[in-house]
């Protein structure tokens, strides 16, 4: 039987279960908490946007940024995830892998996985469940591991 792994996260929470048996439990091996990610944006930043001169004429306006704070927290903790599952992946811990996360956080997840971690996925689900009981997350997974 291979060793399966199931990842179900969400921009601040994640946790990390186990399947060694087809249709057995799966049991949780590690728990992951962001809670920089659970901050609001102006708990996460204490200055106001730089500000620019146009490159024609007297204007001057604020500079924005690619990504909102909260926004990047959420990314940091995204590759987080992934480093956790690239460092089990090299260390033989897994041999297949789940990962439910809600649509917009499943995105970071997948977009920062390894090729060779990506490669070990066998299925994506779009849902958070990360307050879910093991049995229910079982539901969610194919019926042979």
């Amino acid at each position: 039987m291979k060793t399966t792994w199931v990842l179900v996260a969400d921009s601040s929470r994640a946790r990390v279960f186990e399947a060694t048996t087809a249709r057995g439990e799966i049991n949780e091996i590690d728990t992951f908490v962001h809670t920089q990610s659970r901050l609001r944006e102006q708990d996460l930043t204490t200055d106001l946007p730089g500000r620019a001169f146009d490159s024609h004429g007297q204007g001057r306006h604020a500079m924005g940024a690619k990504r909102s704070p909260k926004q990047q927290e959420q990314q940091n903790f995204a590759s987080q995830l992934d480093d956790y599952l690239d460092r089990a992946r090299r260390q033989n811990r897994y041999d297949q892998l789940v990962i439910a996360a809600p649509p917009e956080f499943l995105g970071l997840i997948r977009a920062g996985l390894s090729n060779p971690t990506a490669k070990l996925v066998t299925t994506f689900v779009d849902k958070d469940l990360t307050r879910e009981a093991p049995s229910h997350i079982r539901t969610y997974l194919p019926e042979y591991l």
